[in-house]
């Protein structure tokens, strides 16, 4: 995948939808549980070193799935490549559901299916189609027929 490194470092300084110190193991063999500033941004994960302004890494949360791994921990996984596994400890259960509930929503698909749902809602209650003040309303993208089930 392509991306601007600039844009993706502006995008990590934007305020964060949930953000924490937490433990973090990446997916080579023989990686070791480090603390990580983690700040979930649209669908990015960034991880930071605790003491530094500039993410040492996103993750793109796109067709990846997110495993409680024991009651404070859960791992992030890619289809693509289930071996690539990272893994995040929490300092408590809650603030690991947090986590998890939050990272399987971060998805464009998700977010997505969301719109549509709602934009759907709100044009059977108003007749209008909340889409069409920003001339978007006929984009396949939003059609509720472009759903994959």
């Amino acid at each position: 995948m392509r991306y601007n490194e600039k844009e993706l470092r502006a995008l990590s300084r934007q305020p964060a939808e949930l953000a924490a110190e937490l433990g973090m193991r990446g997916p080579k063999k023989g990686s070791v549980l480090k603390r990580r500033l983690l700040k979930l941004v649209a669908n990015f994960l960034f991880y930071f070193r605790t003491d530094e302004a500039e993410p040492v890494g996103a993750l793109l949360l796109e067709r990846c799935v997110v495993s409680q791994e024991e009651a404070c921990s859960f791992s992030l996984s890619f289809v693509e490549d289930m071996d690539r596994k990272y893994v995040f400890q929490c300092d408590s259960e809650r603030q690991c559901l947090e986590w998890t509930g939050a990272l399987r929503r971060a998805s464009y698909e998700v977010m997505r299916r969301s719109l549509v749902f709602y934009r759907d809602e709100i044009l059977k209650m108003t007749g209008k189609d909340p889409l069409e003040q920003l001339g978007i309303s006929e984009e396949a993208r939003f059609q509720l027929s472009a759903i994959k089930a």
